[in-house]
């Protein structure tokens, strides 16, 4: 017999579908990702904690799961929903199939659903509190639930999900010829302290093919601790939740601009943004997919970017004395990117290391390495 499964939102509306994933229940912001491949790294980026994600690519689990996929050693969606959720892998890597893979961390599926109807509900109404449920609750029960489930904003979940200490990171790309990589941290010529808020593995591979040797640190570590281990950079990593509760971090960063260059990305921007006197808001449905267009402005290219965000940087509420807009997103011209006019600060709102996603920023890294280059 084919169990059922029941998407129910805040607002009263509710979808009913096949379950797959863990038999359970689970509560999040319902948000939309547009990606059309890279499911596992989706599953499996901490910035989607608190969340539960709808896929918009109609057929998902195809190519299953593996090892190496991981952008960290969990999923952290709440609860994922397809079109169709493929029983079959087929591809010589995958070790266990994507339904597997969530049943196993205990995170339900809803499929057979109708996704396009769901998505524009969503972008009709904006991001929604949701309750996904495997264990045939009554519906008028799972809306309850969800209308009393903890909204998005005012939630720190950076906390949660950042290292309880500190590690050392020295794994390049795997792409990447071993012979063009430093393979010791003797060999390494820069020193980055990454600031963990839910970084991904593909970002620090990307920090160590520019020549770095990484230590990640919790999100908690004060300035005066990071400074100590003597970096030639630190970076500002991406993670989940609203950025405004994070005053701590935030002013632990700003004791860091202008002694060492600093590269944000993410969570990373709005951090930064709030440690240079700045403000964020909360975005209608937010920006997560592999396909957004961003105008870099001072070079007037388009940049086909990957996003997963929630909130964003109010623009004018940056000194304009003292920093510069340097990216724009096409679709509703939100601020993506910015650096300072007086100190080695730059920052971007999306992914560059674009696991999944296009290439096309990957450039930031050199960027970076070039910052910590011209501070020595």
């Amino acid at each position: 017999m084919i169990a059922s499964a029941t998407l129910a939102l805040e607002d009263g509306r509710c979808f009913r579908g096949r379950a797959g994933g863990a038999r359970a229940e689970a509560a999040g912001e319902v948000v939309f990702n547009t990606g059309l491949t890279g499911y596992q790294e989706i599953f499996t980026d901490p910035s989607y904690s608190g969340q539960i994600v709808v896929l918009t690519y109609p057929h998902i689990g195809n190519y299953g799961t593996n090892p190496d996929d991981s952008e960290s050693p969990r999923p952290f969606i709440e609860a994922l929903v397809t079109r169709e959720f493929s029983d079959v892998a087929s591809n010589w890597r995958s070790k266990r199939t994507a339904d597997q893979f969530l049943a196993s961390r205990g995170i339900p599926v809803i499929t057979d659903i109708d996704t396009r109807a769901l998505v524009r509900h969503i972008r009709r109404h904006g991001a929604l509190r949701g309750v996904v449920s495997t264990l045939g609750t009554p519906s008028d029960e799972l809306v309850r639930m969800a209308r009393s489930s903890p909204p998005m904003t005012g939630r720190d979940l950076a906390s949660a999900v950042s290292t309880a200490s500190p590690y050392e990171w020295s794994e390049g790309p795997p792409d990447c010829l071993p012979s063009a990589l430093p393979s010791s941290r003797d060999e390494a010529r820069f020193h980055v302290v990454a600031y963990d808020f839910g970084i991904k593995r593909n970002i620090l591979r990307e920090l160590v093919a520019v020549g770095a040797h990484v230590t990640v640190v919790p999100c908690s570590t004060t300035a005066e601790d990071a400074l100590s281990l003597r970096p030639d950079g630190v970076f500002i990593s991406n993670g989940p939740g609203d950025p405004e509760p994070l005053h701590g971090p935030a002013s632990e960063i700003r004791k860091l601009v202008g002694r060492v260059p600093v590269f944000g990305i993410c969570l990373g921007l709005q951090l930064l943004g709030q440690a240079l006197g700045g403000r964020t808001y909360k975005l209608k449905f937010g920006h997560h997919g592999c396909n957004h267009p961003v105008l870099n402005l001072t070079t007037n290219k388009v940049e086909i970017t990957s996003q997963n965000h929630g909130f964003a940087l109010d623009p004018d509420s940056l000194a304009a004395a003292e920093t510069e807009l340097t990216h724009i997103n096409l679709n509703d011209r939100t601020v993506e990117g910015f650096r300072s006019l007086k100190d080695p600060l730059f920052c971007v709102q999306y992914h560059p290391e674009a696991a999944p996603g296009p290439h096309d920023s990957r450039y930031l890294f050199e960027e970076f390495r070039q910052l910590m280059a011209a501070a020595r």
